[in-house]
């Protein structure tokens, strides 16, 4: 079976008027559906770039990479916007939540995108809300809510549209101890349903909850390898 993310021999070179910046140099990787992957690296490492990569939110100077057995890295911005729609859901670290709606508008927003009439878009919207424990905080706006919760409700709105890939750029970062074991928990529940889930972190406590821990450093990756006393948690 093919893997569901194939990356072939990926570069990414930044040019500024004086020099250019390597982020990527011949990165090759396969992650499979439904694996729980962390990718950590400390600032400057690459994995934001590659993050940017994987999420189809840029584009690689050259190399391949194939989502699903088709090749994206030579397509259009309209081609690639429609993947980020249809495939990816995206969680980042200062949560991006619109501060004029409420919960439950804020988790209903990429379901406009795809045209999702109303009614099924506040059943859904109500449904991941309720995934993450948020069920009581619909009407809430992101300012009467703690940070936890408005990573839940960033959460809530990454999985509303029910896309196999979840993409996750350091999303304790700004997180107390308590609410970064909650969305963790989240992740980890997601992760059982089948969903593939990519943790983006420079936290190796948080990269060693990922079954599978992948280890960047100055543009490539350094090394790949299973958490094994993850797995023989899970066993």
């Amino acid at each position: 079976m093919r893997p569901l993310i194939e990356i072939k021999n990926i570069h990414k070179v930044y040019h500024t008027p004086h020099h250019q910046v390597r982020a990527l140099n011949g990165v090759s990787l396969e992650i499979n559906q439904g694996e729980f992957v962390a990718i950590i690296g400390q600032s400057g490492s690459g994995k934001s770039t590659l993050m940017n990569m994987l999420g189809c939110l840029d584009t690689p100077t050259s190399g391949e990479y194939f989502l699903n057995g088709k090749q994206v890295s030579n397509m259009t911005e309209n081609e690639l916007a429609d993947i980020r729609n249809q495939t990816i859901g995206f969680i980042f670290q200062n949560f991006n939540l619109i501060p004029s709606l409420d919960a439950l508008s804020n988790v209903a927003l990429p379901l406009i995108y795809r045209g999702v009439p109303e009614r099924k878009r506040l059943k859904f919207a109500n449904k991941a809300l309720s995934l993450v424990g948020l069920k009581e905080r619909t009407h809430h706006k992101p300012a009467e809510m703690s940070g936890g919760q408005q990573q839940r409700v960033a959460v809530a709105r990454a999985i509303a549209t029910r896309p196999p890939i979840i993409l996750a750029d350091e999303p304790t970062g700004n997180l107390d101890s308590f609410s970064t074991m909650e969305v963790m928990r989240i992740l980890k529940s997601l992760s059982k349903t089948g969903r593939t889930i990519i943790i983006i972190t420079h936290d190796l406590e948080i990269a060693k909850q990922a079954r599978r821990v992948i280890h960047i450093r100055d543009g490539q990756i350094e090394r790949d390898e299973f958490n094994e006393e993850c797995l023989e948690g899970d066993a």
